[in-house]
């Protein structure tokens, strides 16, 4: 069946959007609500490292059998689905009494939102011209962006009237109506390989991780991404508190500005990238220069530049968002049949680092004594932002080194 342009915003980009706003919104809360998990569970940086991570290593350990399941089942009731477990989590995260608990409950929620973006990605490789994909990527990836603005000062206005745990309670019930949404208004999708085999879609999986082309792409994809999110989604708002010495209404704004930067990001970066592409340019060289603004932008971070000038974690927020145009060179390159493998391949590598990451960021930070009034050192701010950095440069040089033409 043929959609009108409303029909495919209503019946298909509106359902897979609400559902990435709030797992981009379950993804950053912790920024805001850090410092109240801190005060009622008496939570060291390590702990609310791991804590925040938690949500990435589920996310990131579903993502090869969550390629199989869409390209065979379809993003429709894989995504509803999965959706239910969010809501589950949400719900958990509410009653949670210590760390373990939370940790566990932030696990599930990972685990429930893990088809939201890769779900979208398969959809529109379906319902959209290719040519297209760009642009609509980053429609949804705005959507994205607008849950993290909805998990900033709109947050902290919620956790301000009802706590945080009543927010986590309100998280769950609309979790459940995004699972409903989706399931009653996506329509079904022709999918001819659903009788294809199990075995025959691992061979598909192989033949990803064994193209010499993903492999050029996938490095400097996963750290690029994983950096921005970890420090988007965690220490952006400590760094705030401790280093420009905001207090905690005015870190809550400046979360949400960034944010803000970041849906312009996706929005203009994937409007330019179609418009471009008109003329030639290629996707891949667009994400290759935002990606090195992306480099420079925490540079100034780590030397301090930002708390002087705001706009620089601006320039982080919209730059930062340039690695998702990879997931459109990769959609392109790699036939449609496997386009749900592709993605959530590199979803895999990605979300994997970022749990790394930001475990391992909250251990650098712990190495520096946490003062009377929950402050971090600003040592151990450069320390471990410079260990984002220092990884996506080694990864950036591998991707723009000369080399002979990969397939």
């Amino acid at each position: 069946m043929t959609y009108s342009p409303m029909g495919m915003v209503f019946r298909v980009f509106t359902p897979f959007a609400f559902g990435y706003f709030l797992s981009y919104l379950f993804r950053v809360v912790n920024a805001v609500i850090a410092p109240d998990l801190v005060a009622d569970l008496g939570l060291g940086p390590d702990i609310l490292g791991l804590l925040t991570a938690s949500y990435f290593l589920t996310f990131a350990a579903f993502q090869i059998p969550l390629g199989v399941l869409l390209d065979r089942f379809g993003p429709r009731q894989v995504e509803a689905a999965l959706l239910v477990f969010a809501s589950a989590g949400a719900a958990l995260f509410a009653m949670a009494e210590d760390a373990t608990a939370l940790i566990g409950a932030r696990a599930l929620i990972g685990f429930g939102v893990s088809a939201c973006l890769m779900a979208s990605f398969k959809a529109f490789t379906v319902f959209y011209e290719t040519s297209k994909l760009p642009l609509v990527n980053g429609f949804i990836m705005a959507a994205g962006g607008m849950g993290a603005l909805a998990g900033t000062a709109p947050t902290e206005l919620v956790v301000q009237e009802i706590g945080w745990r009543g927010g986590f309670w309100a998280l769950a019930g609309l979790t459940l109506v995004s699972s409903l949404l989706v399931y009653l208004l996506v329509p079904h999708s022709k999918r001819p390989e659903h009788k294809i085999t199990i075995k025959e879609q691992l061979v598909g999986v192989r033949e990803v991780f064994t193209s010499r082309f993903f492999w050029r792409i996938a490095p400097v994809t996963m750290m690029s991404q994983a950096s921005f999110i970890s420090i988007q989604s965690l220490w952006s708002g400590p760094w705030h508190r401790d280093i420009a010495h905001l207090e905690r209404t005015d870190v809550a704004n400046s979360l949400f500005w960034i944010a803000a930067a970041m849906v312009a990001g996706f929005l203009g970066l994937g409007a330019l990238s179609e418009r471009l592409g008109r003329y030639g340019i290629k996707t891949i060289y667009v994400a290759g220069c935002g990606m090195f603004i992306f480099l420079l932008t925490q540079i100034a971070i780590i030397m301090e530049w930002a708390a002087d000038w705001p706009v620089i974690w601006l320039a982080f927020g919209c730059f930062g968002t340039t690695g998702i145009l990879q997931y459109a060179v990769l959609s392109q390159h790699f036939p449609v049949a496997l386009a749900g493998r592709v993605n959530t391949a590199i979803n895999l590598l990605v979300f994997v680092n970022i749990f790394i990451l930001q475990s391992l960021s909250g251990q650098v930070i712990g190495l520096w004594p946490v003062g009377a009034d929950g402050s971090y050192a600003a040592e151990a701010y450069r320390a471990a932002f410079g260990m984002f950095l220092g990884l996506q440069v080694v990864a950036y040089v591998w991707f723009v080194w000369p080399r002979r033409k990969v397939i």
